[in-house]
């Protein structure tokens, strides 16, 4: 099997979900063709088994370079096995980490043409000493408002790598 895993991601946490994925698939004997939205233009879909694609979400926005690809190739995507995960700081919180009740997957989901036949949505990880300081300012103020952390020293992983693994047998087995 043949799978195209796509990644759009800001800090590097959608990467490094998507590159456990693929290790993981890789171990079941998986070809796993990892590309990156933001730079690479040109896809195939034709070529692939399968198709996943992981994006983060900044200030409640995915990357534009998500839409276009979704728009491009909707048709494709619909007529075969794919699936989306989003990641995200709101997923921090119980309650909020489904494609269903995290506000942002759900609303990126509703006007979206392509629905995925697999969706997750993943906690991503507040990493303030790597932040631009524009950035740092704007998520401590987002944390204060949400309940995070504000300390501009703190470095935590949200991601639960279990419900990672499970979604990636969950993607091998569609």
């Amino acid at each position: 099997m043949s799978y195209l895993l796509l990644h759009s991601s800001t800090d590097g946490q959608t990467k490094k979900i998507i590159l456990k994925i693929a290790d993981q698939l890789r171990r079941s004997g998986c070809e796993c063709d990892i590309r990156d939205l933001n730079t690479d233009k040109n896809f195939n879909l034709s070529a692939y088994n399968k198709v996943l694609v992981g994006a983060s979400i900044r200030y409640g926005h995915f990357n534009k370079q998500l839409e276009r690809f979704v728009a491009t190739h909707q048709t494709q995507l619909n007529s075969m096995k794919s699936a989306f995960f989003a990641v995200n700081l709101t997923a921090r919180k119980e309650g909020k980490d489904t494609a269903e009740t995290n506000v942002y997957t759900r609303k990126f989901l509703e006007k979206c043409p392509w629905q995925p036949t697999l969706k997750a949505v993943f906690a991503g990880a507040l990493f303030y000493p790597r932040y631009k300081w524009l950035d740092k300012v704007m998520i401590r103020l987002i944390m204060k408002m949400t309940g995070g952390p504000t300390d501009p020293k703190t470095e935590i992983e949200y991601t639960n790598w279990d419900s990672v693994a499970a979604f990636a047998i969950e993607f091998e087995n569609l």
